[in-house]
């Protein structure tokens, strides 16, 4: 099944929670899209699982094999299930791109990366799933520090997670560490997930 390039809006409105991590999604209309929107239901314990493994899935933008795949080596890692595949899923380089400011989306920073202007550790990675480690550099090629979609988005950057860091002199960005699981989506339940793969 082809990635889901529709309206990311209604999504975020059919799931009540912001897929931008941003809010502006709910502000208008808070409820469901379409004629019966404003319906008030009530969900079953699989339609919180469900629910909650579709909000994940849509904030990092993937298709349901990958997202799944990703489950599946988290669950070999040693520690908690759900943390390990949240991890996962943070220190994807996309994510990064985004988390660093060098995009307003992560599928604008997707984008930069297939298009092959992201380095990691001065060398050319046009992967997005690829996953980085603590201490990698990410940073825009030198051909394409002039973008003006990276200018604006950093200009626009007003705050970032504590695990990246951005050298605006260089223009380099350091995944520093591993997040920890305070520090990024406080509203999602991860066990919801696991339970819902573990049926």
């Amino acid at each position: 099944m082809a990635r889901y390039t529709g309206p990311s809006w209604k999504v975020a409105r059919r799931l009540k929670f912001s897929i931008l991590e941003n809010g502006k999604e709910l502000q208008k209309r808070a409820y469901a899209p379409g004629q019966h929107g404003q319906r008030r239901v009530k969900l079953s314990e699989y339609g919180l699982q469900l629910q909650e493994k579709q909000k994940v899935r849509n904030v990092y933008g993937m298709n349901e094999k990958q997202f799944y795949n990703t489950f599946i080596k988290a669950g070999k890692l040693p520690g908690k299930h759900g943390e390990n595949f949240l991890f996962m899923l943070e220190s994807r380089l996309d994510n990064l791109v985004y988390r660093l400011g060098l995009a307003t989306t992560r599928r604008q920073a997707r984008q930069l990366v297939n298009h092959g202007h992201i380095l990691v550790d001065g060398k050319k990675v046009d992967i997005p799933s690829y996953l980085c480690k603590p201490g990698q550099t990410i940073c825009l090629k030198e051909t394409s520090k002039g973008l003006s979609i990276c200018k604006e988005a950093l200009e626009n950057t007003v705050a970032r997670v504590p695990y990246v860091q951005y050298d605006e002199q260089t223009g380099v960005g350091t995944f520093v560490r591993m997040p920890e699981r305070s520090e990024f989506l406080p509203e999602i339940k991860e066990n919801l997930i696991v339970e819902f793969y573990n049926r």
